[in-house]
């Protein structure tokens, strides 16, 4: 079922003025409006928080603005400029799916349609992608739903920041909506208001004859968008700076033996437009334009900048089957969405040294089936706590050099949080006689230890008297673990002396 993302920004206008001015920029408590004429009179047209929360609206007269909020900073709107913003919004977002499109006047859509598991699924892609604009100060709220529509609909009524429609249930969500929800018209809005119509759920109850009949086809086709019952395809934005091939076809297309030859060839004209800029691909997105007016979708991305044909033909037929051609695809286009300069590398010939092996082939494969995310591999942090001696880097990260310390071995696999177990023990320094964990009590055969780990001070003032005794226990299958006790089995305020599991030796 396709998912649609709407990206809303309540202060589109405002939130770009604040950015462009920059340092220069009022305070955030400072309200700000933006002017502009509809017809013959000036109007406020936009207004950020600050000057909503003082009580101004936007179609207010400026003469009043002024009068409610003495000294109030007005500019006047630019509409082209912040189009263009939106536009360059628009590619930035990109990244997150290959189908995406300014939704004008202030925000955008996106069909992530199969896309969401490489961003950890619907909630954290939502909420990662608020968060990221949120740092580039723009006001962002964000919903996904089956429907453009219905996600247009969630996003500015129903999203605190992010609102996530469960599948299938787009006529449901937006029954209960106010009837501006629907993308229609002020002309419209006010006369149904007028008729006395607040929710969608009344217009679906009176008789789209005889309200097609005075408010013309408009409210029926945006109530079936909203929906579901009728489909509204969009166009990808494509910037004419990145490289792009494109093939249409007089019969349309549909086997997927036949789909994978043309991406073949589609990848033969892509490379040699990124040969002759020096460049080599990050990230492809081959997109079907089918003849019912919808798009599928194939992303894949790559370690390093890669030009070989027959690498990247081979990562974007692998997702030939993904593709549903529906009546036929018409039109199929490639494009590199994200390139980087395409070093020359020299060929080592030597008798002696071995060529160092590349495994980025063998990283693209795993990292377009399972994502980006789930592909990682850990370095060393300096750092005496074992939970934060960790941290995970890209697979092709550079080696920087610091390792693990040698001194005490480590367990090749640590718990993410370490497990409490039931134990005895003589205190202050002796290991458990036995211990009980998931429900499996074991006798200690051969123990190691303490190793006395102290809190790191600086963080927290909870750490700085804190410290944990590690030992290394054997029960009698041989099975090896890694257990301490929070405190020094003395003092209370080292800790609460209970015992706890944290690795698995092999």
């Amino acid at each position: 079922m396709p998912r649609v993302v709407s990206l809303f920004f309540p202060a589109w206008p405002t939130d770009r003025l604040r950015r462009a001015l920059g340092q220069s920029a009022p305070s955030a408590e400072t309200p700000i409006v933006m002017l502009g004429r509809q017809g013959n009179r000036r109007l406020v047209l936009a207004a950020d928080a600050a000057a909503r929360a003082a009580g101004l609206r936007v179609g207010m007269p400026p003469s009043k603005a002024q009068v409610l909020v003495p000294g109030l900073q007005s500019f006047d709107l630019d509409p082209a400029g912040d189009a263009e913003a939106l536009d360059r919004m628009a590619l930035w977002s990109l990244r997150y799916a290959p189908i995406v499109a300014a939704d004008p006047p202030d925000g955008l859509i996106i069909d992530t349609t199969g896309a969401d598991h490489l961003h950890g699924g619907e909630d954290a892609m939502l909420s990662g992608l608020v968060s990221r604009i949120a740092t580039s100060g723009i006001e962002a709220r964000a919903a996904v739903a089956d429907t453009w529509g219905a996600a247009h609909a969630c996003a500015r009524f129903l999203a605190r920041p992010t609102f996530v429609a469960p599948a299938g249930q787009a006529g449901a969500i937006v029954r209960d909506l106010p009837i501006s929800a629907l993308r229609l018209p002020p002309d419209i809005v006010e006369g149904l208001h007028t008729l006395g119509f607040e929710r969608i759920s009344e217009v679906e109850a009176a008789p789209r004859a005889s309200l097609t009949l005075r408010f013309g086809p408009e409210l029926g086709r945006r109530h079936d968008q909203a929906v579901g019952g009728r489909s509204e395809p969009f166009e990808p934005i494509r910037s004419p700076e990145l490289v792009a091939v494109r093939r249409a076809f007089g019969e349309p297309i549909s086997a997927a033996e036949t789909i994978a030859r043309y991406a073949g060839k589609l990848v033969v004209m892509l490379c040699e437009g990124l040969e002759a800029k020096g460049l080599g691909a990050r990230r492809l997105d081959l997109l079907f334009h089918r003849v019912d007016n919808r798009i599928e979708a194939v992303r894949v991305g790559t370690a390093v900048p890669v030009r070989d044909v027959k690498r990247l033909t081979r990562l974007l037929t692998d997702r030939i089957e993904t593709v549903d051609p529906g009546f036929g695809i018409e039109l199929m286009t490639l494009t590199a969405t994200l390139a980087e300069p395409f070093g020359a590398k020299q060929i080592i010939s030597s008798l002696v040294e071995e060529p160092e092996p590349d495994i980025s082939d063998l990283i693209d494969v795993l990292a377009n089936r399972i994502g980006e995310q789930g592909l990682y591999r850990f370095a060393p942090v300096e750092s005496d706590v074992p939970e934060r001696s960790v941290r995970r880097i890209a697979p092709t990260a550079a080696d920087d050099g610091t390792s693990w310390s040698s001194d005490w071995p480590r367990p090749p696999r640590l718990l993410t949080h370490p497990e409490p177990i039931e134990t005895m023990a003589l205190l202050p320094d002796h290991p458990p006689v036995w211990f009980s964990w998931r429900g499996i009590r074991r006798r200690v055969t051969r123990a190691d230890g303490p190793e006395r780990v102290f809190g790191e001070w600086w963080r927290r003032d909870a750490e700085v008297i804190a410290v944990r005794d590690y030992f290394q226990v054997e029960d009698e299958a041989g099975d090896r673990f890694w257990i301490y006790r929070a405190g020094d089995g003395e003092d209370p305020e080292t800790g609460s002396h209970k015992w706890f599991l944290h690795g698995v030796f092999a």
